[in-house]
């Protein structure tokens, strides 16, 4: 029997937990809609979740403010305590764990060499690369070295937030240390990104669950985004969007057109190039998102968001009906359509019969031309 066996399948320290089978079939079909699957695949996660052991998670932080543990921490769906607890087992995070110093960092050491290419690492945060990293040290060994040395026997890997994901702020113009994200750093392995600053917390369980019920990284977009969470943009299913589709925009913060929720485009909006679960999954247990709470999105989980300019200056060009505009200029705009439409069907109309004279304008035909 390998080590990673002897560990309890979730469903057993669910049990152990007083948890009823009810209760726990209810929690794999959360699962399932949460992760975007059919209802047929209920069944495979209670399977899952029955009979494999949990995962093993290492759990590093380098350069960041430990907003992703946060956010993390407060997930809903399922609660947190049910993830570090029941599904998954939270063996390093430097950030929750009690253990510290050379306790912390033997705890690492042992599960690379208990479960190799059983674990997977999560890191929150990037790696600084000047001067050999001097600049983010962890038990005298600096970030860098531990990242590769976690990474080279990981089953999986993820990149919590837009630190791990995309550089951040740390990586912004004009990085003096030289800080890095996960994917630039670890060449030889897939990266799962999970951008955000920080990510939704249900995304972020979302991801590891998938992972313990299929045994393999979700399908990624070219970003290295998990698809069923990074799939569409915030702008797709955004409550504002009739409004943006009208042409009805907020000009100021305390104009009218805040006061009746229009559209935050021209307010620097990046919701029409930013993609993300924010308008689906919402924030603090689904209660909102910065966008409903009337802040435009600054589209962190895109890369080199801190560097693209003012976050209240609109900058992109979205060339859809509306933009622009006022909804008297567009309804001007479409009735001046309709009647050049009409002109254009009259036009084509007598093209296709010939040009025929009026009958009020036709001479009476002669004797020579009635015989």
């Amino acid at each position: 029997m390998d080590l990673l066996s002897k560990k309890a399948s979730t469903y057993e320290v669910l049990r152990q937990h007083g948890v009823d089978r009810r209760s726990f079939i209810k929690f794999c079909t959360m699962m399932a809609a949460a992760l975007g699957l059919e209802s047929s695949m209920v069944p495979t996660i209670a399977a899952a979740l029955e009979n494999k052991p949990r995962l093993p998670v290492l759990w590093l932080h380098g350069l960041e403010c430990t907003c992703c543990s946060e956010s993390f921490i407060r997930s809903s769906h399922p609660i947190a305590q049910d993830v570090v607890l029941n599904m998954i087992s939270l063996d390093y995070d430097d950030t929750l764990q009690a253990a510290a110093g050379f306790q912390a960092e033997e705890i690492r050491q042992r599960i690379i060499k208990e479960y190799p290419g059983e674990y997977v690492l999560a890191v929150e945060g990037n790696a600084p690369t000047h001067d050999d990293g001097v600049y983010c040290m962890v038990g005298g060994d600096s970030f860098l070295n531990i990242l590769k040395e976690t990474a080279e026997h990981a089953k999986a890997i993820i990149a919590w937030g837009s630190c791990a994901s995309n550089g951040c702020v740390q990586a912004a113009k004009p990085n003096p240390t030289g800080a890095k994200p996960v994917h630039q750093l670890i060449t030889n392995k897939a990266v799962i990104n999970v951008p955000g600053c920080p990510p939704i917390a249900e995304v972020m369980t979302g991801v590891l669950t998938y992972i313990l019920t299929f045994g393999a990284l979700p399908e990624l977009d070219r970003l290295g985004r998990p698809k069923m969470f990074y799939g569409q943009r915030i702008h797709d299913k955004c409550y504002r969007r009739a409004f943006f589709d009208a042409g009805q925009f907020v000009e100021a913060w305390d104009d009218d057109g805040a006061r009746r929720g229009w559209c935050l485009y021209k307010m620097g909006c990046r919701g029409p190039n930013t993609y993300n679960a924010c308008a689906n999954v919402k924030w603090n247990g689904g209660v909102s998102y910065p966008i409903g709470s009337g802040h435009p999105c600054i589209g962190c989980s895109e890369p080199g968001f801190w560097d693209n300019g003012p976050f209240y200056e609109r900058l992109t060009n979205v060339p859809l009906i509306g933009i622009e505009a006022t909804p008297d200029a567009i309804g001007a705009t479409l009735a001046g359509a309709a009647v050049i439409g009409v002109g254009a069907h009259l036009v084509s109309s007598v093209i296709r019969r010939g040009v025929q004279p009026s009958p009020s304008t036709q001479k009476p035909a002669s004797q020579t031309e009635r015989r």
